[in-house]
């Protein structure tokens, strides 16, 4: 396993990082595996050298966080792994159950501590950009955690390239902890942050930290024209949906079997290989419901893609309409 610097700082992450959301429970989403089924996943994850786990207190509603802490906890040491949480979806129903307030991610913060079972989080991340709180009321909230020892480092997920331009900003100008990683909607058949984003990371020293790298197994090569939902998840998969599945995503998808079919290997081991392959990328979130996704994904590692099979690849692209910035606001 190879590990690299989180963006400007010192932290050391794994080149692949362990997504945690499929963690839960089966009442939030039915493809979701229950704590019985998960020390297998946890185990194989630290076989293959992988220091970096990802989660967040929504999902299944902070089951996963608890599930999460329970497993590290049995298998390691607190100092050999990175663990990542956020914070910003609603938690209940009422006011201040969600966004960035300062109330909320105090209140957020302590509770996903107590259900990671952890003094500390390593890297604290806000969810989504809240257009309701001042970001400054934000900034200085994410701070105070770190100078209270709660928080390590603090990091930044899907937005805009202004939005996220304007924490950083902001931060430089008050002596503010500054982020330190973007965990963005990155992948063969959503390439929009190409744009501004990852520009802006590269600029800016920030590690980036792709989600949903495998567009939620559309690039495992099983979508068809006439069959597009031919797994559990994808059938229950109401993002999935809203997202994928345009015409052009299966030119893109043509174009990866082809490749993958000169390689000898499986369509989503080159999809992962291509989004490694891009110079920005610290370390892809990789969420797996099988031990052999798991496999595949440390395999991808050692595959090499010329600059003509990435042209091959990247050249059926179409522009896609923004997606993954905002699902949830409290007007």
């Amino acid at each position: 396993m190879e590990y690299l610097r989180l963006g400007k700082s010192g932290l050391q992450v794994s080149r692949l990082c362990f997504g945690c959301m499929s963690f839960g429970s089966k009442a939030w989403r039915e493809w979701i595996l229950e704590e019985d089924e998960a020390l297998p996943f946890f185990e194989r994850a630290f076989e293959h050298g992988i220091n970096f786990f990802d989660t967040a207190n929504m999902y299944s509603v902070g089951r996963s966080e608890e599930i999460t802490g329970r497993m590290l906890g049995k298998l390691a040491k607190r100092e050999d792994y990175v663990l990542a949480t956020k914070v910003y979806f609603p938690m209940a129903d009422g006011p201040n159950r969600g966004g960035l307030s300062r109330k909320h991610i105090m209140e957020q913060c302590d509770a996903s501590l107590k259900r990671l079972g952890t003094d500390y989080i390593d890297l604290y991340q806000i969810h989504r950009f809240d257009d309701d709180t001042p970001v400054e009321e934000t900034l200085e909230a994410l701070h105070d955690l770190v100078k209270a020892g709660k928080v390590r480092y603090i990091g930044a997920s899907s937005m805009f390239g202004w939005q996220f331009m304007k924490y950083l900003a902001l931060a430089d100008l008050y002596g503010w902890t500054r982020f330190v990683s973007m965990q963005n909607h990155y992948n063969l058949i959503y390439r929009e942050e190409e744009r501004e984003m990852l520009h802006l990371c590269r600029e800016e020293g920030i590690g980036v930290l792709p989600w949903s790298p495998l567009a939620r197994g559309f690039l495992a090569g099983n979508r068809k024209r006439e069959d597009l939902y031919p797994t559990s998840r994808a059938k229950n998969d109401e993002y999935a949906k809203d997202t994928y599945y345009l015409d052009n995503d299966f030119e893109v998808l043509d174009a990866l079997k082809r490749v993958a079919e000169r390689h000898g290997e499986a369509p989503a081991k080159i999809a992962l290989a291509w989004v490694l392959a891009q110079p920005e990328v610290t370390s892809p979130i990789i969420g797996t419901s099988k031990l052999s996704h798991l496999d595949d994904a440390v395999a991808a590692m050692e595959i090499s893609l010329t600059e003509e099979e990435l042209q091959e690849l990247e050249s059926p692209y179409k522009p896609h309409p923004v997606a993954g910035i905002r699902e949830y606001r409290r007007r």
